[in-house]
């Protein structure tokens, strides 16, 4: 009879094993928390066992029996920790369903029998029960998982077995995974050792004859041997040239070996594919003989015999042959395709291409073998060559299976110059363009194995970005998001990609860079910012994408920064949108405050002025002066602080021009700011210094400033003029500048000059300033014609007689004619002024000129003689604006109803009426048709142009003819001025009663002068 142990050895036993298995659950490398739990269950459970070895446990047989179940499943536990302690990780991991279901059995197992301990000891465990119940609760309630993240690797483990997914693309991925979830190292020699260890696992399933096991670890194996990390490059290639010696020892040029019969399902009537044989040894497909007997079939296909046995098991043997006979054939293939590659002729090439594509879709072994056999080269070098457009597309299709999840294929295309052939292609028609650019973006996908940097080559070999942005701009859409990925992964390994793509007009990267990137990257793309040409639809993308708020920020920082920011900023502000963003970012008020922190560098300074300058450009004047609110910055502030920087005699052009420029644009906005420019900084003064400024443009601008300030202001002008050389200088520039800008305001500086500097217009006919001016009515622009006209007053005086003859004499009088037909309406009113100056000293000259008689051979012919001034006239010598042909246009000018150019015209009208005597004007007025209009002036005209047409009328009334040609036309709108009394006052009604008295006075048909006023 056995002995049987006291109770209390049995626990003391038993609490050991607890606590070596609890020990031992901590130190299994895969489920952790599952064998953690069970680990924190088991110490729980030693605490129990020893309240009872404490207080004694009960002797029953109940109690003993309990005890002995509860250390049997102690021992289960332990056995399954030593189970999986020392296997393959990767093993591991691709069985933890089964081994999280196991723990979980287990720990409910001990869970149980905990239970019925406790039960049998309920006094003794009383002062714990509520503790020992809850931890038998939770371990027969137990409900272990696997984390979400191994989950995903066993179903995506599962898809591949499922769908024979054995491309190597897929298994680097897997392995991959596998590797980082049980913390192998992504390294080829790492992973070669666990697969190693992993396949040890299926020999030692072959050893213990458990069939499901090694099938299912076989097809693992398989799979995950297409990873790159776990195939030895020499192996697979010793592989190839075995087979390859094989074919060409066979001597044959075919392209296929016939099947054996053994390789012939009997069902399907194929080759086999992953072969089971029978209890009675036929073979059959897997999966056909599957579908036999799942239609309750149960006899062999062929045969017809009835089998008792069901089960099938792989044939390892056959399948090897089958695998054997398609290597062989895929050598055969891969030989015919390369020379039908290299063979020049398209539908050979084409023919190649698909089958290479079909090879490589039967086995990815032979994306190696492709590589082996010189196809990957061929296809690289064949690709220039091939005229055929749908031909190339397959090329490339084909040559993008090739290198598709294939470190050493794709090492091959850049080893050939390959980017060279396949990005001009990116800038062919769609389906070209589509081909090619999926072929690179295969090919900058990194692949563990690889030794070049295919990214990296892309950039050097054939920079794609030109092209990539075309695409981005195209309505491509399918296209783009490819496009995008290539290009951000140049940009990632070349930040001068993303200049280069700047440059295509694709600014999104730059401007990420400038924001985000660090202080080196942010000066580079600035740096390749600041070299571009930028157009106004470049500079609004720029703003848009917010690339201000960050330079302005950076002009705040070191000294390289602030120059670099700034002149960005200055290319930048091209628009009035652009204006608009940068006000709204604060740039002005950021701008204002870097001009006031001095000390600053003279570039710093000038920059600052230029943006100023920009911003008040296009007639925006002081528009988008304002800070980010909206609000007017104080403007006659920063008018003062200007002027003050022109005190400044040692500030380089640079500084100055800019300064002068924004300055013109401010004042020229805002009258109010040329007054307190002029009155209270002394702007006049400053400016007329930088006349003598050595830089041309800084004379330029000095002009134009100094004109918008004599308007206001001209006193000390002249005087700086008649200082030695510096009207010739004047001149000189008036001369030589061929902007109209500059034409406008040298001419309209002159013209602002006072009349009563006779010296000064003096000067300016013996220097030939006068020329000059002339010049500008010939060749400037409308505005600086006018300005010129201005000027042109000073000559024209009606007392300096000299002057007028000079400006004649010049070709004057011509151009003024042309300019009442064809000037703008300020021209026409000048040209007409200036006619009206010259005609009043032409009845003066008439008289004093000779009697006008020439002779001949034939005799005396008489001298035509002036209708309006009753002698001989000539343009030359008269001014005569008759003989000038000037008076059709200025009837012209009456009959446009425009009150500045028919005023001016009246008056130069009225020159031809002589007071004295006022009948060869008159009639020359009626001859002209000059009269009508005249009198319709009343009607519409202002009361300053109406008192200028009484003026005229008064004189031509005082004929008796005229009063009866024109006086009933002109009674009507007289009357209505007179308001019908002659008793009013006022300048214009005293003047209408004067005229229409006249009319009463000469009028052969008057009845009498009350029945007018009453009629």
């Amino acid at each position: 009879m056995a002995e049987i142990l006291p109770i209390g050895t049995i626990l003391a036993v038993a609490i050991n094993q607890v606590i070596k298995t609890a020990h031992a659950a901590n130190d299994v490398v895969i489920e952790k928390e599952s064998f953690k739990t069970l680990s924190s269950h088991l110490f729980d459970i030693v605490r129990v066992l020893k309240e009872l070895e404490l207080k004694k446990l009960n002797e029953s047989p109940i109690a003993r029996k309990a005890l002995e179940n509860l250390e049997t499943d102690v021992k289960n536990a332990n056995t399954l920790i030593d189970k999986y302690k020392n296997r393959s990780r990767f093993y591991l991991l691709i069985k933890c369903r089964h081994i999280v279901k196991e723990v979980q059995d287990v720990t409910r197992d001990i869970g149980k029998s905990l239970n019925t301990l406790s039960l049998a000891n309920t006094e003794v465990l009383s002062g714990i029960s509520d503790q020992v119940t809850r931890l038998q609760n939770e371990m027969q309630r137990a409900e272990f998982a696997i984390c979400q993240s191994q989950l995903q690797i066993l179903d995506k483990l599962d898809e591949g077995l499922a769908s024979q997914k054995f491309n190597q693309g897929f298994a680097n991925d897997l392995i991959e995974d596998i590797a980082r979830a049980v913390g192998v190292n992504v390294d080829p020699t790492e992973i070669k050792r666990e697969l190693d260890s992993f396949k040890r696992e299926k020999e030692e399933a072959e050893n213990r004859k458990e069939r499901a096991e090694v099938y299912f670890l076989e097809q693992v194996i398989e799979l995950l041997s297409r990873a790159d990390a776990a195939r030895d490059y020499e192996e697979l290639k010793d592989q190839y040239m075995q087979r390859l010696r094989v074919v060409e020892r066979n001597g044959s040029r075919e392209e296929f070996i016939q099947p054996f019969k053994a390789f012939i399902c009997g069902i399907t009537k194929t080759v086999m594919i992953d072969p089971v044989s029978l209890s009675n040894g036929t073979a059959y497909s897997r999966v056909a003989i599957e579908d036999w007997f799942g239609s309750g079939e149960k006899t062999d296909p062929v045969t017809g015999e009835y089998l008792d046995d069901l089960d099938f098991r792989p044939n390892i043997q056959l399948r090897q042959s089958i695998q054997e006979w398609k290597e062989l054939n895929y050598c055969m293939k891969i030989r015919s395709c390369k020379a039908k590659l290299l063979s020049g002729n398209d539908l050979s090439v084409n023919d190649a291409l698909c089958q290479i594509r079909e090879l490589l879709k039967e086995n990815s072994i032979n994306k190696d073998w492709v590589s082996f056999g010189g196809v990957t080269e061929s296809l690289v070098k064949i690709l220039p060559k091939l005229l055929d457009q749908e031909v190339k597309v397959e090329a490339l299709d084909t040559l993008k299976d090739a290198v598709e999840g294939h470190a050493r294929n794709k090492d091959l295309v850049v080893e050939q110059k390959g980017f060279c052939h396949i990005v001009p292609f990116l800038g062919c028609e769609y389906g070209l363009s589509k081909a090619s650019l999926e072929l690179i973006l295969e090919l900058v996908l990194e692949e563990s194995g690889q030794t070049m940097d295919t990214i990296g080559e892309l950039s050097k070999q054939c920079n794609p970005v030109s092209f990539l942005v075309t695409i981005l701009k195209s309505s491509e859409v399918d296209l783009v998001e490819k496009a995008q990925n290539v290009l951000r992964k140049l940009i990632d390994v070349d930040e001068k990609n993303a200049i280069r793509a700047a440059t295509d007009k694709w600014f999104g990267p730059v401007v990420e860079y400038v924001v985000h990137g660090s202080k080196s990257t942010k000066m580079a793309m600035l740096s390749g910012i600041d070299n571009l040409t930028l157009d106004e639809h470049d500079t609004k993308l720029l703003c848009e994408l917010g690339l201000i708020p960050p330079l302005l920020k950076m002009a705040s920082e070191d000294l390289e920064t602030k120059k670099l920011s700034l002149s960005v900023l200055v290319k930048l502000i091209k628009t009035s949108d652009d204006k608009r963003l940068f006000a709204a970012a604060g740039a002005v008020v950021h701008i204002m405050n870097l001009i006031c922190s001095p000390p600053l560098q003279v570039l710093i300074l000038a920059k600052c002025f230029e943006i100023l300058e920009k911003l008040s450009s296009d007639g925006d004047g002081i528009k988008f002066l304002v800070d980010s609110s909206g609000t007017q910055i104080n403007l006659e502030l920063l008018v003062e602080n200007l002027l003050a920087l022109l005190k400044n005699s040692l500030l380089p052009y640079t500084v100055i021009r800019p300064v002068l420029r924004a300055l013109f644009k401010i004042c020229e906005s805002e009258y109010a700011l040329v007054k307190a420019a002029v009155v209270t900084a002394g702007g006049v003064s400053l400016v007329l210094n930088l006349l003598d400024h050595s830089d041309s443009e800084t004379r330029e601008a000095a002009i134009k400033l100094l004109f918008l300030f004599s308007n206001h202001e001209p006193e000390g002008v002249a005087e700086f003029l008649l200082k030695p050389r510096r009207l010739e200088a004047f001149i000189c520039l008036l001369e030589n500048s061929n902007k109209s800008d500059v034409q406008k305001a040298a001419v309209g500086l002159l013209a602002n000059l006072p009349k009563s500097e006779v010296v000064l217009t003096r000067k300016l006919i013996e220097l030939e300033g006068l020329k000059a001016i002339i010049n500008v009515l010939e060749t400037g622009n409308m505005e600086a014609k006018e300005n010129a006209m201005s000027a042109l007053f000073r000559f024209t005086d009606p007392t300096n007689i000299e002057a007028q003859k000079i400006v004649v004499e010049l070709g004057t009088y011509d151009l003024l004619v042309d300019f009442l037909k064809n000037g703008s309406v300020t021209a026409k009113a000048r040209a007409a002024a200036l006619i009206g100056d010259l005609s009043m000293r032409s009845s003066e000259l008439t008289m004093t000129s000779s009697p006008g008689r020439w002779c001949s051979c034939f005799g005396q012919t008489r001298v035509k003689i002036c209708p309006a001034h009753g002698g001989i006239c000539r343009v030359g010598s008269t001014f005569c604006l008759l003989e000038a042909k000037a008076l059709p246009e200025l009837v012209k000018l009456l009959h446009d109803e425009v009150h500045a150019t028919t005023y001016e015209a009246i008056q130069t009208l009225s020159t031809l009426v002589q007071k004295e005597s006022p009948r060869r004007g008159a009639h020359v007025l009626h001859e002209s048709d000059a009269i009508l209009p005249i009198l319709e002036v009343l009607n519409w005209g202002s009361e300053a142009l109406k008192v200028e047409a009484l003026e005229v009328l008064e004189k031509v009334f005082t004929l008796t003819e005229m009063v009866d040609m024109y006086g009933p036309t002109a009674r009507v709108p007289l009357v209505k001025l007179t308001g019908g009394s002659i008793h009013e006052d006022g300048h214009l009604h005293r003047k209408a009663v004067k005229v229409l008295l006249l009319i009463e006075r000469h009028s052969r048909r008057s009845s009498s002068l009350v029945m007018a006023f009453n009629g």
